[in-house]
C-alpha cells in the first residue's frame, strides 16, 4: 500500500510539473500548416484569417506611427500593406502605409492561432485589434532576424528592440494597389 501511495504521489508530482512547464509558452499557440502558408483568395479576391473584422474606429497608419501613445491599448481598424511577413509559419507581418514603407508597424496574430501566407509582402491589409508600445527582449530581436527574416529600424546597445506592435484579432488580405 506504501508504494502504491508513493507511485501515485510521484507520478502526481511528475504531471504537475510536466503542466507548469507546457504554460511556459501558450496553451493556445499551434503549428502553421502547409495551407496556412500558402494564398488561396476566396470568390471576392480575399484571404481571410482570424476573427471577422468589426466595426472598431478605423485610424490611419500614418498618425498611429507619428503618436503611438494615442492609439496604444485601444481596439482599431487599420488599412496598409504587408512589407515583410514571417518566413517561417506567417504569424507576423510588418504593415507600412506603402508597399515600400520605411517605417513599419509589426503585426502579430491574436495567441498564434491564425497565419497569413508566407509570400504576402505587396498584399493590401484590413485589420482589426489592439496597438501596444513593446520592448522586445534581445532574444526575441535574435529570432526574429535569424529565423523570420526581419528587419528593425534601431536595435538598442543593449540588443533590445522598442516597436509599435498591434495584436491583430482578425486580418483580411487582398491583391491590389
Amino acid at each position: 500500500m506504501k508504494k502504491l501511495i508513493f507511485l501515485t504521489i510521484i507520478t502526481l508530482a511528475f504531471s504537475i510539473t510536466a503542466f507548469a512547464q507546457g504554460d511556459e509558452e501558450s496553451p493556445n499557440k499551434r503549428k502553421a500548416t502547409e495551407a496556412d502558408k500558402i494564398a488561396t483568395f476566396d470568390k471576392n479576391g480575399k484571404i481571410k484569417r482570424g476573427a471577422e473584422i468589426g466595426d472598431s474606429k478605423m485610424v490611419s497608419l500614418k498618425k498611429v506611427i507619428k503618436n503611438p501613445e494615442k492609439y496604444s491599448g485601444k481596439m482599431v481598424r487599420v488599412k496598409g500593406f504587408v512589407v515583410r511577413s514571417c518566413q517561417k509559419e506567417g504569424c507576423w507581418a510588418e504593415l507600412g502605409a506603402t508597399k515600400d514603407a520605411k517605417q513599419t508597424v509589426r503585426v502579430k496574430m491574436k495567441d498564434h492561432n491564425f497565419f497569413i501566407p508566407l509570400k504576402s509582402a505587396g498584399y493590401k491589409v484590413l485589420t482589426e485589434g489592439i496597438f501596444s508600445i513593446k520592448t522586445l527582449s534581445k532574444e526575441e530581436v535574435k529570432h526574429l532576424i535569424e529565423d523570420d527574416g526581419a528587419k528593425f529600424e534601431k536595435i538598442n546597445k543593449n540588443g533590445t528592440v522598442t516597436e509599435i506592435s498591434f495584436l491583430a484579432s482578425g486580418i483580411e488580405l487582398s491583391k491590389g494597389d
